[in-house]
C-alpha cells in the first residue's frame, strides 16, 4: 500500500501565522507539524509516500523531508494548486496510485494511542473497500458525522450537519482500495466548489464496502486547524512527553524500530542533531 500526506491549502483559519508558512510546517511542540502524518503512515507499514502540497510550498517541503531516505521510506511530490476538495487528492496523485490500494491522511491531522501501530497495519492490508476511522467529539457539527445502528454499523455519513445524528466524527485518516481513483473522477463538486471526501466514502458506504473503526478511550486524535487546536495539540504532546520520556512522531525512532533503519542510520541521525535534547533522546534509544 502507498500513502499520500495532503498538505495543501492556505491555512487561513491560522492567519496571520500561516501568511508566509504553510501550517503543516508550524511546530507542534517539538517536532514540525508533518512529522505526525507522516509518523501514522509510517506506523502503518507504508513506505512509499506522496507530499502533496502548494507550488509555493512544495519546495520547503522538500527542503525538510528530502526524499525520504535518512528514514527508510521513498518520499515524492506534487502539487494541488487551488483547494479543490480532499478528493481531489487521489485525482493528482493518480499515476503514483497506480494499481494499488492507497492511504490518505490529512497533513495537519495527529493520532495517538497504544495499539495504535497494529490498527494501522491491519486496515493497510489489501481489501476489497475502504477503511475509515470515527472519534467521539463534543462538537461534531465541524466534521463529517456517522450514524451507527442499534448493531454497530455504519449507516450514514453526512458533512457538517446542523442537527448531528451522533458525536463520531470522522477522522483525516482513510484506507482505500484502487477503486477510489475512478470514483474520486466521477464526484461532481459540492456547492462550495470542492469534491468531498465524504461524498467518497458514502459511495463506499452505499456498496456496501466502507468499514467505520472507532477510536475508543485510550486514543487522541487532532485536527490543528484553528490556533486552539494547535495549542491543545502542543500542550497534550509536551505532556506525554515530559511525563514519560518518550516522543511522540519522532521520525527516526519510528523508522528504527519499523526495522526501516538500522542503528547506525540511528546514530548518525542522532549526530545531526548535536547535543540537543532531539539528538541526546535518538542517542538513548541505542542503548
Amino acid at each position: 500500500m502507498k500513502g499520500i500526506i495532503l498538505a495543501g491549502g492556505a491555512g487561513t483559519r491560522l492567519y496571520p501565522a500561516t501568511l508566509v508558512v504553510s501550517k503543516q510546517l508550524l511546530p507542534v511542540y517539538d517536532k514540525p507539524m508533518i512529522y505526525y502524518p507522516l509518523t501514522t503512515l509510517m506506523l502503518a507499514g507504508i513506505r512509499e509516500i506522496l507530499v502533496i502540497a502548494t507550488p509555493l510550498e512544495r519546495p520547503r517541503f522538500e527542503a525538510l523531508l528530502g526524499d525520504g531516505g535518512d528514514w527508510g521510506v521513498s518520499i515524492s511530490y506534487a502539487e494541488q494548486p487551488r483547494p479543490e476538495g480532499l478528493a481531489q487528492a487521489f485525482i493528482i496523485g493518480s499515476d503514483f496510485i497506480a494499481d494499488g490500494p492507497v492511504a490518505l491522511v490529512l497533513g495537519d491531522n495527529i493520532f495517538y494511542g497504544g495499539g495504535l501501530s497494529a490498527m494501522l497495519q491491519q486496515a493497510s492490508e489489501p481489501r476489497e473497500g475502504a477503511t475509515v476511522f470515527a472519534y467521539q467529539v463534543r462538537h461534531p457539527q465541524a466534521y463529517g458525522v456517522v450514524e451507527f445502528d442499534s448493531d454497530g454499523k455504519a449507516v450514514s455519513i453526512e458533512e457538517k450537519p446542523p442537527q448531528p445524528l451522533s458525536h463520531w466524527a470522522v477522522t483525516g485518516l482513510y484506507f482505500y482500495d484502487n477503486s477510489v481513483v475512478e470514483i474520486a473522477r466521477g464526484l461532481k463538486p459540492s456547492p462550495r466548489g470542492e469534491l468531498e471526501i465524504t461524498d467518497l466514502n458514502n459511495r463506499y458506504l452505499l456498496a456496501g464496502t466502507l468499514r467505520v473503526e472507532r477510536l475508543g478511550r485510550g486514543y487522541a486524535w487532532f485536527d490543528t486547524g484553528t490556533h486552539e487546536d494547535l495549542l491543545e495539540a502542543g500542550e497534550f504532546v509536551r505532556t506525554v512527553e515530559m511525563r514519560q520520556g518518550l516522543k511522540i512522531a519522532c521520525v527516526e525512532e519510528v523508522a528504527y524500530h519499523m526495522g526501516y533503519i538500522d542503528g547506525d542510520r540511528l546514530l548518525a541521525a542522532a549526530r545531526r542533531f548535536g547535543k540537543n535534547d532531539y539528538g541526546r533522546y535518538l542517542e538513548s534509544l541505542l542503548g
